[in-house]
């Protein structure tokens, strides 16, 4: 009899997870409480899947034998309490993909520089290994392993990808950096949300490698409450590591298994302090994987980024329109209010999860000229910046709120769409946001 598997979900890491269901000879079914995309709904006819959408049937359900939760339903949704409550085992794609792949794993967690280290790595490990990039961005780790195997694996991993884990081990984990994200499903507790970041590292052995910023006190102090078995490998700008990378006269120094390598930060394809970290951290992973010198060099300096982070989209009249969309924390808008060099139009709003502006002030002090709103909610907005910056607009969606842009900035100024929130009030998702945004700008 063959066992029954039932994805809830039919998103990307549903869609992946039940091709590979299938492969692997699970009866499969994939049920969607909404509407199943028109691009996922062909592939799972194609692959002769069967599915639903617009609501759970408890009777096809409760008789799973396992279940692969999509990372965006939380634990609380009513069908996962009655499936957790019969003791089904509900788990993350990650954690059901892991199970058929012997490969080399590269598991990419933090609040931000994520998908950047992610990308960075990949494309630095594709010059010299067979290798794919996938998880939380781009394909599924799943799809991946369904379509063809890779020899190695570098896979962006959120929080909620990992509180579905049980035994996944990567072997080699990284840990960007830790701030307050997400807090609307982790009962509003930081410490939980740090918890779900450290399961990364949490079934890895002395075999493994732990990489993270050594500089982030919350993760330091993450250490001492979930010990690692890894050899740990921290990055700093700020000392000397003898084991990992650091800062010293603007060379980064990478110390790895008695293999030290300089690369001087003045070549890096991305400036700025966040993305030496980044590229600390995917030099790192390619010392270990063993790939050579002039590979890693090449590859850093050639590197510009990725869409919707820090993306300049056009010069208007002289003013600069940068996509940040990816920016759905206070700590990644930070670091992009930080890195802005003229006065600037901040574009900022979607759905709050719990957050505190207060670190923001000082920046908006010094950088932003005019605020606009771009969300359905903008109370907090209002009263946290209303005392630093004498024009807040409102505007009911990105068309208006860059016609809004164009008339407050002058020359020499920038305009920054870095939300600091979800997308999901009035767009898909951050891809949506960051496209309408660029479409918006080019129709001016």
């Amino acid at each position: 009899m063959s066992k029954k598997l039932i994805i809830l979900g039919a998103g990307e890491s549903g869609v992946g997870s039940a091709i590979l269901g299938k492969q692997k000879g699970f009866e499969v079914f994939v049920s969607d409480f909404g509407k199943i995309n028109e691009i996922y709904k062909q592939v799972l006819i194609h692959h002769e899947l069967d599915w639903e959408e617009g609501g759970h049937s408890e009777e096809k359900i409760l008789p799973a034998d396992l279940v692969m939760k999509s990372p965006g339903i939380p634990d609380t949704a009513a069908i996962v309490q009655r499936l957790v409550g019969k003791g089904v085992p509900v788990i993350s794609e990650i954690e059901f993909a892991s199970r058929y792949t012997d490969a080399t794993l590269v598991g990419i967690t933090g609040s931000n520089g994520k998908t950047t280290t992610a990308t960075l790595a990949y494309e630095i490990l594709k010059q010299e290994l067979n290798v794919a990039l996938g998880g939380n961005i781009g394909k599924s780790f799943a799809g991946l392993i369904a379509e063809n195997g890779f020899e190695n694996y570098v896979l962006e991993i959120s929080s909620f990808q990992l509180d579905g884990t049980v035994n996944f081990a990567p072997n080699i984990a990284v840990l960007t950096n830790l701030s307050p994200d997400h807090l609307d499903r982790y009962e509003y507790d930081y410490k939980k949300y740090i918890a779900s970041k450290f399961k990364i590292t949490k079934n890895q052995t002395e075999a493994d490698y732990f990489i993270y910023d050594g500089d982030d006190e919350d993760i330091l102090e993450g250490l001492k409450n979930h010990p690692t078995k890894a050899k740990k490998l921290p990055f700093s700008l700020t000392k000397k590591v003898t084991e990992g990378a650091y800062l010293n006269n603007k060379e980064i120094i990478i110390t790895v298994n008695n293999t030290q390598h300089t690369m001087p930060i003045a070549t890096l394809g991305l400036q700025g302090q966040h993305n030496t970290k980044n590229a600390m951290a995917a030099s790192t992973i390619a010392t270990l994987l063993k790939i050579r010198k002039s590979t890693i060099r090449e590859s850093l300096s050639n590197f510009h980024g990725v869409e919707h982070r820090l993306e300049k989209v056009l010069k208007i009249n002289n003013v600069m329109y940068i996509n940040d969309s990816k920016a759905t924390n206070v700590n990644a808008t930070f670091y992009a209010l930080d890195s802005m060099e003229v006065p600037t139009v901040w574009i900022v709003g979607g759905v709050d999860k719990g957050n505190d502006y207060t670190s923001l002030l000082p920046l908006v002090n010094e950088k932003v000229k005019a605020i606009i709103c771009l969300g359905l909610d903008n109370e907090k907005i209002k009263q946290s910046f209303s005392n630093a910056v004498d024009i807040i607009v409102e505007t009911a969606g990105m068309q208006e709120a860059i016609k809004v842009a164009y008339k407050l900035a002058e020359r020499g100024d920038n305009v920054l769409l870095s939300p600091a929130c979800a997308s999901f009030d009035l767009f898909t998702n951050y891809e949506d946001r960051g496209r309408q945004f660029k479409e918006a700008v080019r129709n001016l």
